[in-house]
C-alpha cells in the first residue's frame, strides 16, 4: 500500500482532497483495512488462545469484548482519522495536553509501539522458514537451523495493487486447509474441543481468560497502534465510516474463528495419531504454528505443497501488516513536515523499512525468540491496553464525547438518540471500565515471562520494565512540556491545552461549516486576548 495506494484517476470516487490525495476507490480502503487488522494474531495467536482457555469456552468472552469495545474503539479511532484527514501526528491536535499519544516531535509511542509489533512479524515469517527448512533437511531439533535473513520491511514499497492479492490469498489457503482438515482422521474431536462440546466452560470464571479475550481484540484489530487513524485519513469526509467499521471488524473476528475450525480440525487429526486429548498435543503458543501445524502438515499427503501454501499465507498476511505499519510512519511525517517529505515520499519509504530491516535483526538470531517474547509481554500487552485508555478517555472526556458525536454526524449526517445511546455508553463507561479492570488485574497478578520453563535474568527483566518506561514516559513529560510552553496562570495553561488547537477542524474549508469557522474565529480571540494579558503583566513588571 505504500507507495502507490493512492490513485486519484478514479472518475466514480473523485479526488476532494488533491493536495493530500484520497482513495481512489471504496474497496482499496476496505482491503488495505482488512490486510491490516488480519494478520498473525488471527492466524496464529487466536487459535492458541482459544486452545490455551478452554477451546470453544473462549468464544464467550472474545465475542463480548468484540461488542463492547472492540467495535466501538475501532469506530472511534477510524472516524477520528477521517474527521480531520490527518494521521496520528496532527489529530491530537483536538486535545493539545496528549500530544505525548503521538510520535516523532512530540512522542515515540507509536514508532516503538510499531517496531514491537514489525520485530514480531519479522521473527513469525523467518521462524516459518526457519521450521520449513529444518522439515527439508529432516532435522529434530530447532536450534540446527538459524536463518540469518533479514527483515522483510524494505518489500513494503509495493504498489496498491499488491494488497488485492496479500488480503484475499490468506482466505483461499485457509479455506483449503480447512476443506483439508476436516477430512482427516480425528478431525471431529478437534472441532468439538473449539466450538464448545468439549471445552471447559470453568475456564469462564478465571481472569486471565477475560484478559486474554479484550487483549486478543485490541491486538487483532490493530486498535492503539495508530494504523486505523492513518487509513481513514485517506477516505472521502463524507464516507460512511461506520458501515465501513462493522464490515471490518465483523471480518476481522470470522475469520478468526474460520482460521480456529482449520487449526483445531488439524489438532483433532493430531491428537488421534498421538492417542491424546486434543487439549494436551501443544503446550506452547509458538508451537501451535511452528511446530505442531508443520509437523501435522508433513503426515498429509503431497505435504511439501501443505506446507508451501501454509507458510506463504503467513508471509502474505506479515506483508499486510506491515505494508499498513509502515504507511503510518510515513504518514506522520508527511503530515508533520509536508515542505520537507511531499516530494521525497518514496526515500522516506525505503529509509524506514530499512531502518526497520536494522531493528529487525535482532529476532532472526538464536535469541529472537526471547526477544519477541519479551517484547510481546511487556510492549503489546500493558503498554497497549494504557494507550488504549488514555486514547478513550481523552476523546470522551476531554475533547468531549459529545462533541465528537457532532463532528461524526458533520460526515454521516444526524442520527437519533437512540442511535447513540449505545456508543455513548461504550465510550463513556463500558470501554474505559473494562479497561480499568484489565489492567488493575493484570498488575496485581504479573509473572515474569518465561518460555519454554526458560526463566529471563534480572537484566532481562529491567530491559523489559525499560521498554514499558521508555514509551510511557514522553506522555507524561510532554504533557509538562506543552505547560510550561503556553502563557497563563496554571489552571488557563491546563484549560488551553485541554480545548482544541486553532488547526483543529476537517481538512478542507468547505467541510468545515460555520460551527467550525466560528469556533476557529473564537479560538484565535481567545489567543490574542490571552497574549495581551501576557504582555500587559510583563510591562507592569518592568515599570
Amino acid at each position: 500500500m505504500c507507495l502507490d495506494f493512492l490513485n486519484n484517476q478514479d472518475p466514480h470516487v473523485g479526488d476532494e482532497n488533491a493536495e493530500r490525495g484520497n482513495w481512489s476507490r471504496k474497496r482499496d480502503y476496505i482491503l488495505s483495512m482488512i490486510g491490516y487488522a488480519v494478520g498473525l494474531g488471527n492466524i496464529w495467536r487466536f487459535p492458541y488462545l482459544a486452545y490455551k482457555n478452554g477451546g470453544g469456552a473462549f468464544l464467550i468472552p472474545y465475542f463480548t469484548m468484540l461488542v463492547v469495545a472492540g467495535i466501538p474503539l475501532f469506530f472511534l479511532e477510524s472516524a477520528f482519522g477521517q474527521f480531520c484527514s490527518q494521521g496520528p501526528i496532527n489529530v491530537w491536535r483536538a486535545v493539545p495536553l496528549l500530544q505525548g499519544e503521538t510520535i516523532l516531535n512530540s512522542d515515540v509511542k507509536a514508532l516503538m509501539s510499531h517496531f514491537s509489533y514489525m520485530l514480531g512479524n519479522v521473527y513469525f515469517l523467518f521462524k516459518a522458514s526457519q521450521v520449513f527448512l529444518m522439515m527439508y533437511l529432516n532435522k529434530t531439533r530447532l536450534g540446527h537451523v538459524v536463518v540469518k535473513a533479514p527483515s522483510l520491511s524494505p518489500l513494503c514499497v509495493s504498489p496498491m495493487e499488491v494488497v488485492y492479492f496479500t488480503a484475499t490469498f490468506p482466505y483461499l489457503v485457509i479455506l483449503i486447509l480447512l476443506i483439508r482438515g476436516v477430512t482427516l482422521e480425528g478431525a471431529k474431536d478437534g472441532i468439538e474441543f473449539y466450538i464448545g462440546t468439549q471445552s471447559n466452560l470453568t475456564k469462564l470464571t478465571e481472569a486471565q481468560v477475560w484478559k486474554d479475550a479484550a487483549t486478543q481484540t485490541f491486538y487483532s484489530l490493530s486498535i492503539g497502534w495508530g494504523g486505523l487513524m492513518t487509513l481513514a485519513s485517506y477516505n472521502n469526509f463524507h464516507n460512511n465510516v461506520f458501515k465501513d467499521s462493522f464490515v471490518v471488524t465483523l471480518t476481522n473476528a470470522g475469520t478468526s474463528v474460520l482460521a480456529g475450525f482449520a487449526i483445531f480440525s488439524i489438532l483433532g487429526h493430531m491428537a488421534h495419531v498421538y492417542k491424546m486429548p486434543v487439549g494436551e498435543v501443544v503446550k506452547e503458543g509458538f508451537g501451535l504454528a511452528f511446530i505442531a501445524y508443520p509437523g501435522a502438515l508433513s503426515k498429509l499427503p503431497i505435504s511439501p505443497l501443505w506446507s508451501i501454501l501454509f507458510f506463504f499465507m503467513l508471509l502474505t498476511v506479515g506483508l499486510d501488516s506491515q505494508f499498513a505499519g509502515i504507511e503510518v510512519l510515513t504518514t506522520c511525517l508527511l503530515d508533520a513536515f509536508p515542505k520537507t517529505f511531499k516530494t521525497k515520499r518514496a526515500l522516506l519509504t525505503i529509509t524506514t523499512g530499512s531502518i526497520l530491516y536494522l531493528l529487525g535483526l535482532p529476532c532472526v538470531t538464536r535469541a529472537g525468540i526471547y526477544w519477541v517474547t519479551l517484547i510481546d509481554q511487556f510492549v503489546a500487552s500493558w503498554v497497549l491496553l494504557f494507550l488504549v485508555l488514555l486514547e478513550i478517555i481523552g476523546v470522551s472526556y476531554i475533547y468531549g464525547g459529545n462533541r465528537f458525536i457532532k463532528d461524526i454526524e458533520m460526515m454521516l449526517g444526524n442520527k437519533s438518540s437512540m442511535f447513540w445511546l449505545w456508543w455513548r455508553a461504550c465510550w463513556f463507561f463500558i470501554s474505559p471500565c473494562i479497561i480499568l479492570v484489565i489492567l488493575g488485574w493484570s498488575m496485581a497478578t504479573f509473572v515474569p515471562p518465561t518460555y519454554e520453563k526458560v526463566e529471563y535474568p534480572d537484566w532481562g527483566l529491567a530491559l523489559g520494565w525499560c521498554m514499558v518506561t521508555f514509551v510511557l514516559i514522553w506522555i507524561p513529560v510532554i504533557a509538562v512540556y506543552q505547560l510550561i510552553k503556553v502563557k497563563g496562570n496554571p489552571w488557563k495553561r491546563l484549560k488551553s491545552l485541554c480545548s482544541p488547537s486553532e488547526d483543529w477542524h476537517p481538512y478542507l474549508d468547505l467541510h468545515r461549516g460555520q460551527r467550525y469557522s466560528q469556533e476557529r474565529c473564537h479560538r484565535k480571540k481567545n489567543h490574542k486576548n490571552l497574549l495581551e494579558v501576557d504582555i500587559n503583566v510583563v510591562s507592569s513588571s518592568w515599570l
